[in-house]
């Protein structure tokens, strides 16, 4: 594991201890992990979404679906 150092204003780390408290996270490193984790997984739904082959793929699996057949995604 590699580290990494960050510097964040006072204000926004008062509101990352504030969400942390509220949801029970017992460590910043957690907090920020999980955030990351997140967002990546974010960003990689937008960029299926923007595929258009793969809409395309979900569309026919959807009308498959409601036909009672199933369909693989291919991406």
């Amino acid at each position: 594991m590699e580290n990494i150092s960050l510097k964040l204003e006072r204000k926004f780390l008062e509101a990352i201890n504030k969400v942390m408290k509220k949801h029970n996270y017992m460590t910043k490193a957690e907090f920020i992990r999980e955030s990351i984790r997140d967002k990546i997984q974010k960003l990689e739904e937008k960029e299926i979404l923007e595929d258009k082959d793969v809409m395309a793929q979900i569309k026919e699996s959807e009308k498959n679906r409601k036909k009672g057949k199933s369909w693989e995604l291919k991406y």
